[in-house]
């Protein structure tokens, strides 16, 4: 990888799991407060076999080797999947980088591909620019008795979207 200011963004592997680790844990902990730990998210400690299987991957935007934000597409079956793990670092949202915006172009790119035809995901009612965010790139807003009962619920989850192919 080369030592430039571009935004690059990579398939996850194993050379990027502690930078992922404490980008995505710092940001729960110290940006909005949530108590919780790698330990209680065990699908950050096995991303291979969590993510990297059937339609699903995981993609981790890098500058200049670092891990400065991801995002992943978790395979839930009947070409359906659910959005996961996005997350980017403070510093990198917004115009000037347009990280957040690269991520999910690479996510429905490696959806389209593979076929999938309704992406699902859930985030917490008080994340307003995450909202927005969503909206502006075409997922609306669902009510929860409407997801696939695949979908993975998390405990914080209170707000869900869906996007179609």
């Amino acid at each position: 990888m080369s030592c430039s200011n571009q935004v690059e963004i990579d398939v996850f592997s194993s050379k990027y799991q502690e930078g992922i680790l404490n980008l995505i844990v710092n940001i729960q902990q110290e940006e909005f407060g949530i108590a919780i730990t790698a330990k209680d998210q065990p699908d950050l400690c096995n991303i291979q076999s969590f993510y990297q299987k059937d339609k699903g991957n995981f993609w981790v935007a890098v500058l200049n080797e670092k891990a400065i934000g991801t995002i992943s597409l978790l395979d839930i079956g009947n070409e359906q999947a659910a959005l996961r793990k996005m997350f980017v670092s403070k510093e990198y949202r917004g115009g000037t980088y347009h990280v957040a915006s690269m991520l999910l172009e690479k996510l429905f790119k490696w959806a389209r591909l593979n076929k999938v035809k309704e992406i699902f995901l859930g985030t917490t009612s008080n994340f307003l620019a995450v909202h927005r965010f969503y909206e502006k790139n075409g997922f609306n807003e669902i009510v929860i008795g409407t997801l696939p009962s695949a979908f993975p619920i998390m405990k914080v989850d209170t707000k869900f979207y869906k996007f179609e192919l």
